[in-house]
């Protein structure tokens, strides 16, 4: 090794290099030298060492193989046991060319399972140990137990019950027809009955007031089994069939019915759905507390809160300044009492404060979720003004860090003892921003350059202090009823307004508390739209977050896929690990169980973990993209596909790339990869197209995008959004043909998007028929010929109706999401007709400025050679524009309707740090496009003047597509 080189990080990066000279240090003391290829797997290698070892002194001395695993130092600089062998040494990497073999110790199956998950997370669960955190341990063998007895119950299913969980079915959201739903002129309800083993169905008319008993007589007139319900709405009664009947009002089982063939049903005693759900689900978050020890009630404290600020650590701040520590209690985002300010200290890196922070608040008020915030600045006398001027001298504030903790532990104990608390660089500006409430309670992992504060949790007994169990606050509201009639008037007849309820909850008072917990018992579960408002970080308490997650689970698992960005983001505002939220997620959509029936195995849980497998060979698969991206933005000029394609086609490339599920859709197989066919494009971020064979269609071709460089995290917000328009649409029975194409990110600015096949931008259709750049964006007649150049004779019209009907639908959509930076390279269409747009980096309004000026003055994209395509290249054809303008029309509305569920789903993303979604003014946005608070009629007034608008407007579009082809034409 030369001086000054130390590692072996260049060699493994280099391509050319094939084989590597390696020491095999073996238990025996023998040292053996050999050659590997790189892309050897440790297997392989085991059995080449064993090979080579024949020769050597000891060998008898050796075991099995099988007993003994190999060892490395990796790129980390630590020691890492390579228990999967399934590896590549061009993976692992070691930072010495040094594999050292010893004895297998332990159990070689959980030592497997952690190796995997430390590759699929990306880091050795040896950190998780090394936190120490009591938290983290018990979160962790808790939901191990809870995932192994799901996978064992999923094992129990019957090969029905396999097929229905594993194939569901998959149907196109659509409106129901006349009779599949509740009549409005009547109070009865259509339930369709279907007969096992025959094709023959029935539907029974029903009044939902009458007793379950009389459907299921009904049912037996005419001398059928009922197998099951076609359709299980909430809101419906259904009827279940598994060795008991189970009568049912959307989800919840009301009562059940023992059933033989010549006999009537009989009633069987059966629990309400409320009694039910309180023993299996709710409330039931309290951890056993101790029973050997004293113990008091929290709300017996009637004494002031109050914490010790003891000293910094590691503070950076200029000379001459004051340091200053604001702490604040807050429920969700109420602050509780007033906000404490320590006295100034001179800056130092270890500044002391040694004071008592007492807050305006008695102990036995402190609601379960208290929060206590801390932001730490430094304060700097400003420049004194001339004499003669009235103003006083004031202080500048300077954030410098922020922190925030829970007043109670994840066992429901009133924290005591020292908590050294690694703070979080601050950005706000001013003074009123400093605390950040919305902020983690987790400490900052980097504690070797963070700034820290070291606080003191008093002792207020000699004996732990714990919240009350929450079957001691149900019994008070009993003794205070006349308290509640308000709030439970509220529950009967207006429960949609439970979350402004809620916001006017005084939770620093535990007898707002005591009765808003005990009505959420019984509290009806709510729609979607409103549920999903609940799980802001303004609503934290346990108990409304439970009953959040009993909303839910009525939910089907498409539904909740359609919901799923909003669900993982929201586990941010969780305040602990184990809560309702984690385990539903856990539950419903469970890592390791796949249709392909990987648990039929004696070691479930090891067999499962080969999902993990599959899922860390997409990593690898993910990092061979990362390299190939940084291999051609880190060429010359002169860098030509040719160059990638000779890439892709190294054995560790193809390996790599091949025969993998798509992270993009899992039920896709991306078998072989074709490097003739992958290229880059010539954007700033030369995004690389990886196409592969499709294995279902012979000749036919699927491809991905890997990016490298842009926050995909919006785009995928933005198109998870149109796909739920889509939805809403399709289910009124308007279906715009819209194409929410397939996006993911993957890492930090890294991300794979979906190739829409047999699609060409308007840029280019407008660049091939002129000649020039300065004239292709006015060229009125490019589109329409480009579509009838693909769609010949009798086709042409359903293209155009395929046109129509989605550029309906993206005006609509990119209007209401204020969606920016429009241009022809980033609106496509499709050979069929269908039109869509791409790349959604603005949104809310936030258009495209230059010199101060806003390059785009039109609500959406309505140029004329768009009219031109829906009026069939006819101007006196009005009459199907009038019927465009009416889909635009009826498509605004239908999202109007839904608009409450837009605004909370945008609310819930406020915590994922997408720079345009950051509070609550960025969504006001999308209230005024959506008209929330207006009339319909209102709605749509102000829609007619924005459509007029982008019509009339749209010269100026054209003139900036104009300026942008020119510009893209002048890039050097």
């Amino acid at each position: 090794m030369s001086p000054g080189k130390y590692g072996m990080q260049e060699d493994w990066e280099k391509d050319g290099v094939q084989e590597i000279m390696m020491d095999f240090l073996l238990p025996t003391g023998i040292l053996l030298n050999f050659p590997v290829s790189r892309n050897d797997t440790i297997k392989n290698i085991k059995r080449m060492v064993w090979k080579n070892a024949r020769s050597e002194a000891l060998f008898n001395a050796l075991g099995d193989s099988d007993a003994y695993v190999f060892t490395c130092i990796n790129q980390t600089a630590e020691r890492e046991e390579l228990e999967e062998e399934s590896r590549r040494i061009s993976d692992v990497r070691p930072f010495m060319c040094v594999l050292r073999l010893v004895a297998r110790e332990g159990d070689r199956v959980e030592k497997l399972t952690n190796a995997q998950i430390s590759l699929l997370i990306g880091k050795g669960l040896h950190e998780f140990e090394a936190q120490k955190n009591h938290e983290v341990n018990e979160f962790r063998s808790k939901m191990r137990t809870f995932c192994e007895e799901k996978a064992q119950e999923r094992q129990q299913l019957s090969w029905q019950q396999w097929m229905e969980y594993s194939f569901p079915c998959d149907l196109e959201p659509c409106c129901f027809p006349c009779g599949s739903a509740k009549s409005k002129n009547t109070k009865k309800i259509f339930i369709n009955i279907k007969f096992e083993a025959c094709d023959e169905s029935f539907m029974l008319q029903q009044d939902p007031q009458d007793l379950p008993e009389a459907l299921i007589r009904n049912a037996l007139k005419k001398k059928a089994t009922v197998f099951r319900s076609v359709r299980q709405e909430p809101g419906d009664y259904t009827l279940r069939c598994n060795g008991t009947w189970e009568f049912i009002y959307g989800n919840h089982p009301l009562c059940q019915f023992k059933v033989s063939s010549h006999k009537t049903p009989s009633l069987v005693k059966c629990p309400t759905f409320t009694d039910q759900y309180d023993q299996q689900h709710m409330y039931n978050k309290n951890p056993p507390q101790p029973t050997n020890q004293n113990t008091s009630s929290l709300w017996s404290i009637n004494e002031p809160f109050y914490i010790h600020l003891v000293q910094g650590n590691r503070v950076n701040a200029d000379e001459g300044m004051k340091l200053v520590v604001q702490a604040g209690l807050f429920h969700g985002s109420e602050l509780l009492c007033k906000v404490v300010t320590s006295s100034e200290v001179t800056v130092c890196s270890e500044p002391l404060w040694d004071q008592r922070l007492e807050f305006d608040i008695n102990v036995a008020d402190l609601p379960r979720m208290s929060r206590l915030c801390f932001a730490l600045y430094a304060v700097i006398e400003k420049t004194k003004k001339p004499r003669g001027t009235k103003k006083k001298n004031k202080k500048a504030d300077c954030p410098i860090a922020w922190v925030n903790t829970m007043v109670f532990d994840y066992k429901d104990q009133l924290k005591t003892g020292e908590f050294l608390l690694s703070t979080w660089p601050s950005v706000p500006d001013d003074k009123s921003d400093l605390l950040n409430p919305m902020g983690t309670v987790e400490k900052n992992p980097n504690v070797d350059s963070a700034a820290g504060l070291l606080i003191h949790f008093p002792n207020i007994r000699q004996y732990p202090l714990y919240y009350p169990p929450l079957d001691k606050v149900y019994l008070r509201p009993r003794e205070e009823r006349y308290l509640i009639w308000l709030r439970a008037d509220v529950r009967e007849y207006y429960p949609e307004s439970l979350s402004k309820l809620l916001l006017i909850t005084k939770w620093n008072k535990r007898e707002d508390v005591v009765q808003m917990v005990s009505l959420l018992r019984n509290w009806p579960d709510l729609p979607v739209i409103q549920a999903l408002e609940l799980l802001d970080y303004s609503f934290p308490d346990p108990a409304v977050r439970s009953f959040t997650v009993r909303c839910l689970r009525k939910l089907s698992d498409d539904e909740i896929l359609q919901y799923l960005i909003q669900l993982v983001q929201v586990l941010k505002y969780e305040s602990y690990l184990d809560c309702d939220l984690t385990t539903f997620l856990l539950e419903r959509f469970a890592f390791w169980f796949d249709s392909g029936g990987l648990l039929q195995g004696e070691h479930p849980p090891h067999q499962a973990l080969t999902v993990y497998l599959s899922s860390a060979l997409q990593n690898e698969a993910l990092g061979k993209m990362k390299a190939l991206s940084d291999f051609v933005k880190s060429g010359s000029q002169k860098m030509t596909a040719e160059d990638l394609k000779l890439c892709i086609r190294q054995e560790s490339y193809l390996e790599a790339l091949s025969d993998l599920l798509s992270p993009l859709n899992p039920s896709i197989i991306l078998e072989e990869i074709c490097a003739d066919k992958c290229r880059f494009m010539d954007s700033k971020m030369r995004p690389i197209w990886l196409m592969y064979k499709n294995q279902w269609a012979q000749g036919d071709m699927m491809g991905i995008i890997f990016k490298n460089g842009d926050d995909l995290r919006q785009d995928m917000l933005t198109l998870q959004m149109i796909q739920l328009m889509e939805t809403l649409w399709k289910k009124e029975g308007l279906d715009l043909r819209m194409i929410p194409y397939g996006c993911l990110s993957t890492g930090n600015k890294m991300g794979l998007i979906e190739v829409v096949k047999n699609s060409d931008t308007i840029a280019n259709i407008q660049r091939n028929n002129s000649n020039s750049a300065a004239t292709a964006a006015f060229n009125k007649d490019a589109l329409l010929n480009w579509l009838k150049s693909k769609n010949p004779e009798e086709k042409l019209d359903q293209a155009i109706e395929e046109f129509t009907l989605s550029c309906a639908g993206y005006c609509v959509a990119t209007y209401v999401l204020g969606i920016g930076d429009r241009h022809n390279d980033n609106i496509m269409i499709r050979e069929t007709g269908q039109l869509f747009h791409i790349d959604f980096g603005h949104f809310l309004g936030n258009f495209k400025r230059k010199l101060g000026i806003n390059r785009e003055r039109v609500p959406f994209i309505l140029t004329y050679d768009f009219v031109h395509v829906i009026q069939q290249g006819r101007t006196s054809n009005s009459e199907k524009f009038e019927r465009f303008r009416e889909y635009c029309e009826r498509a605004y509305k239908i999202l109007c309707r839904n608009g409450t569920l837009f605004v909370n789903l945008f609310a819930m993303m406020k915590a994922a740090g997408l720079p345009e979604l950051t509070s609550f003014k960025d969504i006001q946005y999308l209230k005024d496009s959506l008209a929330l608070g207006k009339s319909e009629e209102e709605a749509l007034k102000n829609f007619k003047v924005k459509f007029n608008e982008a019509l009339r407007e749209s010269w100026k579009t054209k003139v900036n597509w104009m300026m942008h082809s020119l510009a893209k034409d002048n890039r050097p």
